[in-house]
């Protein structure tokens, strides 16, 4: 914590003369329930897949903690998301060849069913293994009523984790054009490490069964297939798939003093895939929003409060296709209007380096001036990208001006979707000073004399698409018609 003792106290010993917004941070900064109340939440808690009776024990976790902070309003708002993906049962076995000198679980394989994969039959899909390498259709081109088996690189950067991303509708396209019987997808990480990652990015079930398997294992397939040997295994998968399910966020406010209908939204996702705690994605900034809000109902108590709402939304349904923010805009599609900006954390605890703009330049400034009383944390470097990623991304379609903090990567990639993903991996210190930056920031632009930015129109949300090639990203991802059409999106 010794980086930031210095600004605390500096803050603490001018409290007589200190602004609301220098209090928030100095009390952010100071002891407060956040490290409890994210160790609760990941090791009582745990994984926490939208649909889950762990993510229901989480929601009525998280309306308890907000209440006690003395939010002004608390509550859950339900919704109906397209469909949930919750996996049950997750078996590999090498069927041949067979090594009857090793133990039976030496021919065994580490796996995780890929989201949105449909199950297998019960006693598992036992096939041959066929080699395709990067995934492309030639590779495919032996595919048929085979396992596919789909090579990766090791991830190093956030770049790495988005190309592998945009690189499998392309893949899963290629094995139903082939009838694979399944696809098998090469762990990006080492040591046997497996994640969660999508068949399908829109929400839509995969035409084939897909599963994760470990590094180790795949790369010994691959050189088994090499040798000439023919190579065969059995998945087992067996999933719940819940249809036209009825999902929650949860809502905290703490109403403005002169504008109370016009809103900052603060928001992280609440919901986590199931192989690990949920710790850096995104239970974290979950904890962080709270804490934030916990903070902001002290000063509101004493009298201080901003002149607009601030209002916490802890969503579900994100890792699934942000399902909750995409219900929360639609349903709430007649008040946007006064929702003046939208404030995204879902980067673990890596150091708050600036903000992504949502493609608004414009917002630059106004960021700049509300983060002013912590531009010790900084430099502060904003970003014009548009991505499809996270929570912020209906609210960007929607002409909602929208921020999301960029952090750095190196810290949260190697447990992102992972069974790493624990309390441990955790940096108390920068979580610690990424809610003072997330207070600063809704404050200021709360308390601002404007709202930072106009809604923009369609016609200017569909220039921002082009002018950042999200609208490339969308039709990747198969979610262009969606917009297109006006399922999502301003009208």
């Amino acid at each position: 914590m010794r980086r930031l003792l210095p600004f605390a106290l500096l803050l603490v010993s001018t409290a007589a003369i200190a602004s609301p917004t220098d209090t928030l941070i100095a009390k952010l900064l100071g002891p407060t329930p956040v490290l409890d109340d994210l160790r609760e939440l990941t090791d009582s808690v745990g994984g926490r897949p939208t649909g889950s009776p762990a993510m229901d024990k989480a929601i009525d976790w998280a309306m308890t903690r907000l209440k006690a902070a003395g939010a002004d309003a608390v509550r859950a708002e339900t919704y109906t998301a397209p469909r949930n993906w919750i996996a049950r049962v997750e078996t590999a076995d090498v069927t041949s060849p067979r090594y009857d000198a090793q133990p039976a679980e030496r021919n065994q394989l580490r796996v995780a069913a890929m989201p949105f994969s449909p199950s297998t039959p019960t006693a598992g899909l036992d096939a041959e293994v066929v080699d395709v390498g990067k995934g492309d259709a030639k590779g495919f081109a032996k595919a048929k009523g085979k396992w596919a088996l789909v090579h990766t690189e090791p991830m190093r950067s956030v770049d790495d984790l988005f190309a592998e991303y945009l690189a499998t509708p392309p893949i899963v396209a290629n094995a139903k054009k082939a009838g694979a019987a399944g696809i098998l997808w090469m762990s990006n990480r080492s040591h046997r490490l497996l994640y969660r990652h999508n068949a399908t990015l829109d929400g839509s079930m995969s035409p084939v069964p897909a599963a994760m398997i470990e590094r180790e294992g795949a790369e010994r397939l691959v050189r088994l297939i090499e040798a000439g040997k023919r190579v065969t295994v059995r998945i087992t998968l067996a999933v719940d798939v819940q249809e036209h399910a009825q999902d929650r966020n949860v809502v905290a406010e703490i109403t403005g003093r002169e504008k109370p209908d016009e809103v900052i939204l603060l928001g992280a996702h609440l919901d986590s895939w199931d192989l690990g705690r949920g710790a850096l994605d995104n239970g974290c900034n979950a904890a962080l929003a709270i804490d934030v809000l916990r903070q902001l109902a002290v000063l509101a108590k004493a009298g201080q409060r901003p002149r607009r709402t601030i209002r916490v939304v802890l969503f579900s349904g994100e890792e699934l296709g942000l399902y909750g923010s995409w219900q929360d805009a639609r349903v709430h599609r007649a008040d946007l209007d006064k929702l003046r900006a939208v404030v995204i954390y879902d980067e673990g605890t890596g150091r708050t380096t600036g903000f992504s703009l949502g493609g608004r330049g414009e917002l630059g400034p106004v960021v700049d001036r509300a983060l002013a009383p912590v531009a010790g944390f900084g430099p502060f470097v904003h970003t014009t990208d548009a991505f499809v990623g996270t929570d912020n991304y209906d609210y960007l379609l929607e002409g909602v001006p929208n921020l999301v903090a960029n952090q750095d990567g190196p810290p949260y990639l190697p447990d992102y979707h992972a069974e790493s993903d624990t309390f441990d991996k955790v940096d108390q210190r920068e979580l610690k000073a990424n809610a003072a930056i997330a207070g600063a920031l809704v404050w200021g632009l709360a308390d601002a004399d404007g709202p930072p930015a106009p809604r923009q129109t369609r016609a200017q949300v569909q220039a921002t698409l082009k002018a950042t090639g999200l609208d490339q990203q969308m039709k990747t991802f198969a979610m262009w018609d969606e917009y297109a059409t006006g399922k999502r999106g301003r009208n």
